[in-house]
């Protein structure tokens, strides 16, 4: 079982395996319909896509943030349409990085389904080894499958404040420094952080060549951000709940399980002016 990354040789063993899942979760912030023309163009052979606000998110309302998780019934409709049972070995990728990836990583664990990891850099690593691409769509016979979704392993936004508040709880922050900072925020409409979070941007997790670090880098990064912190009073969290996964995923690999999604993230928190804002590094 594949359960934090694998590496694009070891998913090439298994392309024609049927009890394989293989899933494109490529996507643009920007152009949000970038990645499903990248997957039409072009995608590892078998793979499904993921399209992040249709079938990892949850349509937005007036109180929450940009990315909302998704009913734990639509969840399960999706995987079913994607043919998964409980015995498939579920691989998540996008282009590079893993930060789309790592939010169908965490919404699988989530929903109760352990057998999931992320392809180690990505489509680009996947490129560079020589590996084959295609255009075809497979078919892929679909499956009812049960969602058991986990409440604790995300807080709301009172559960964040008063865990903050307490003293004895490390949030960390996944955003690029200059949005954590307040310096600039391309995305949002108030730019800052939630006070007594600290910074961790998910690059932080990656090397060079955009696969994740070794267990002990991982762990000793974290564990400087921690600050004595234990794992299971770690909560993650970025723009919209979407690269605070890849936080989880890294602490995973890290050996450092059990830290919480801030599932709504900064999006969610502004929403409500009555929460604290804070400013600089």
């Amino acid at each position: 079982m594949y359960s934090t990354l694998i590496a694009a040789a070891d998913l090439a063993a298994h392309l024609d395996d049927p009890a394989w899942l293989i899933v494109d979760c490529r996507f643009d912030l920007a152009r949000p319909s970038a990645g499903e023309t990248a997957y039409a163009a072009s995608h590892i052979p078998g793979a499904v896509y993921a399209h992040l606000d249709r079938d990892l998110a949850a349509p937005i309302t007036p109180a929450s943030g940009r990315h909302p998780l998704p009913a734990p019934e639509a969840f399960a409709r999706t995987l079913g349409r994607w043919g998964l049972a409980r015995e498939t070995q579920v691989v998540a990728y996008d282009a590079d990085t893993g930060a789309y990836a790592a939010r169908l990583w965490w919404l699988l664990r989530w929903a109760g389904h352990r057998k999931v990891a992320v392809l180690d850099g990505g489509l680009k690593a996947w490129t560079s080894a020589g590996l084959p691409v295609t255009k075809e769509v497979r078919a892929r016979a679909s499956t009812q499958y049960t969602v058991t979704a986990e409440r604790d392993r995300w807080l709301d936004a009172s559960q964040v404040d008063a865990s903050v508040r307490s003293g004895r709880w490390r949030l960390l922050d996944a955003r690029a420094a200059e949005r954590f900072a307040g310096e600039v925020e391309p995305i949002d409409p108030v730019a800052g952080h939630v006070p007594g979070a600290v910074n961790h941007p998910f690059a932080l997790n990656l090397g060079g060549d955009g696969r994740f670090l070794s267990p002990a880098e991982l762990r000793a990064r974290f564990e400087t951000s921690q600050a004595g912190i234990d794992d299971a009073h770690t909560i993650a969290m970025c723009g919209s709940g979407v690269t605070a996964c890849h936080l989880l995923l890294g602490l995973e690999i890290a050996g450092k399980p059990g830290a919480k999604l801030y599932a709504g993230s900064w999006s969610e928190w502004i929403r409500d002016p009555s929460r604290a804002v804070a400013k600089g590094r």
